[in-house]
């Protein structure tokens, strides 16, 4: 029976001496119908396996089965396609060396000028809300890594494209030179190295979380980034900064998800104040609205009306709101728009916008509008807590516990009246986000005073009421932590305070529920503090 004679064809320029050749084997096909069309013209082969062979034939392009180089078929579902001396000989060959090239000669090796690669896509997979065991090991990739890591180390003879962001490079020295510069070479070996040790740090950290699953920590805690962006500065003009991502860290409610719909680019400052007032905004039920400041609230109140709740939270604290960050847990309508935008801020992050709200908003150029999407409404992201101190992390567990009406203990003669219980509920959730040591006053469903970052308690008590525009009488007061001393029931009691929240634990506590008895404060033990630094 006769050969086909594309196959002759394609089997002579395999086998030619001097032709130029690229393997090209990748699961993320985004650029390479492009990038391959533009190979072929400058003279290159093609050898491919499974679905790229076909994305490529589908494109018109000429390419040969890996399975004809290696003269075995693709085995055991498709796990061993590419692992044969035929392939790696290929790309590990070191062209300078005489004695390579005699072994070139010698088992009919076809050398690879260009690897294209990129692997099986298991942070997507492992990233996912429901996925199982079986999926996560099917989805780790073996041959592609063994590709990708041969050509990195041999970049002088094979050069190694990981990324397709790499492709109009790669052509564009192609072209210029008719070869990829080493200074090329060795860059793309570095993403290729760095792409792999990612992945399999990946995979190491999914098997931790499933073996030692008893443990809160595991013994060795890898944690692999991916920049986001290069940001202007840091906290300070003078200090260089970018954002990352955490890899493999699921979840909705992830700020590293927000898109940018408008505005300039996003500061070092506005993520830690984003991040900071999305938290404060999302922990409420009902439609919240925060205001922050330098990574303190300066205003959060609720309502049954959005821009109602926007409105309650700026009057808290109007001079601090000026060039604040704003957080709403819920769509932003045209109403709330119109409010916002009589002052001036730096950004707005809410899960969406009706189109009215952002044309009101986008007459504003500077001011920055980020959408998280619905689905982070009420479900924050609840990733480990990392700490940055000299030669190392400390790392915790997120502080996402609730409060339930079972675990707080009355501990005065005078039982909160059912408006006051909301109220206290609603301002130990706003203390929750205020830098410690913190007091947060509360009425009605709003924060009429908030003394934040104190080095004492009785600091952050006096500072709350002077920073009340209304004044304090009438409202409840919560504090993240034990009171040492009555000082602070004390003041209290003389500004009309009707109802305390705080931790208890404190050797002294009986000398603050007799002071709150005295004035007939209401006053509830949560048996739990909220320390933030």
């Amino acid at each position: 029976m006769k050969k086909k004679r594309g196959k002759k064809v394609e089997s002579r320029k395999l086998n030619a001496e001097h032709g130029k050749y690229a393997l090209i084997s990748v699961y993320d096909k985004t650029g390479l119908a492009l990038f391959a069309r533009e190979l072929q013209q400058l003279g290159f082969e093609f050898v491919s396996s499974g679905g790229t062979a076909k994305f490529l034939r589908q494109q018109g392009l000429r390419v040969t089965e890996v399975q004809k180089l290696t003269k075995y078929p693709h085995m055991f579902d498709g796990r061993v396609k590419t692992l044969h001396p035929m392939v790696h000989g290929g790309i590990l060959a070191d062209r300078t060396n005489k004695a390579h090239l005699k072994e070139i000669k010698k088992y009919k090796i076809t050398p690879f000028d260009l690897v294209v690669c990129n692997l099986y896509p298991f942070e997507q997979v492992i990233s996912k809300k429901n996925f199982t065991h079986d999926e996560a090991i099917e989805n780790i990739d073996i041959g592609g890594p063994s590709l990708v890591r041969a050509a990195a180390k041999n970049y002088k003879n094979a050069a190694i494209v990981v990324e397709p962001a790499d492709y109009p490079r790669v052509l564009k020295e192609l072209k210029e030179n008719g070869v990829i510069g080493l200074e090329t070479r060795e860059q793309l070996a570095f993403k290729a190295f760095r792409q792999t040790a990612q992945y399999d740090a990946l995979i190491v950290r999914y098997f931790a979380s499933v073996l030692e699953r008893q443990e809160e920590f595991p013994s060795r805690l890898a944690i692999e980034l991916e920049k986001v962006q290069d940001l202007r500065y840091g906290e300070n003009p003078h200090q260089k900064a970018a954002f990352y991502r955490e890899l493999g860290a699921a979840g909705d409610g992830r700020l590293t998800e927000a898109r940018q719909l408008h505005g300039k680019e996003l500061s070092f400052n506005n993520i830690v104040d984003m991040e900071a007032a999305w938290n404060c905004a999302n922990y409420f039920a009902d439609p919240t609205v925060a205001i922050v400041k330098h990574n303190n609230p300066c205003g959060v109140a609720r309502a049954a009306a959005l821009v109602e709740a926007y409105r309650r939270a700026l009057a808290c604290d109007p001079v601090s709101a000026y060039g604040g960050i704003i957080a709403a847990n819920r769509r932003i309508d045209e109403a709330t728009a119109l409010e916002i935008a009589a002052l001036f801020v730096e950004v707005i992050i809410a899960p969406s916008y009706t189109p009215s709200a952002l044309e009101v908003l986008k007459k504003k150029q500077n001011i920055r509008i980020m959408e998280l999407g619905e689905k982070a409404i009420s479900k924050p992201f609840r990733g480990l807590d990392y700490k940055r101190v000299s030669g190392g992390l400390l790392v915790q567990e997120p502080d996402i516990a609730q409060l339930g009406i079972n675990e707080i203990k009355v501990v005065t003669r005078r039982e909160p009246t059912m408006a006051e219980m909301e109220d206290l509920f609603f301002a130990w959730g706003v203390a929750k986000y205020v830098k410690s040591n913190t007091i947060v006053y509360v009425k009605d469903g709003k924060t009429v005073g908030i003394g934040a970052g104190q080095m004492s308690r009785i600091d952050a008590a006096e500072l709350g009421i002077k920073k009340a525009p209304e004044g304090v009488k009438g409202s409840v007061l919560a504090s993240d932590a034990f009171f040492p001393f009555a000082d602070v029931v004390e003041l209290a009691a003389k500004n009309g305070i009707t109802a305390i929240i705080q931790p208890g634990g404190s050797k002294r506590d009986q000398e603050s529920i007799d002071a709150a008895d005295r004035a007939g404060i209401a006053m509830v033990f949560t048996g739990r503090r909220h320390f933030r630094h």
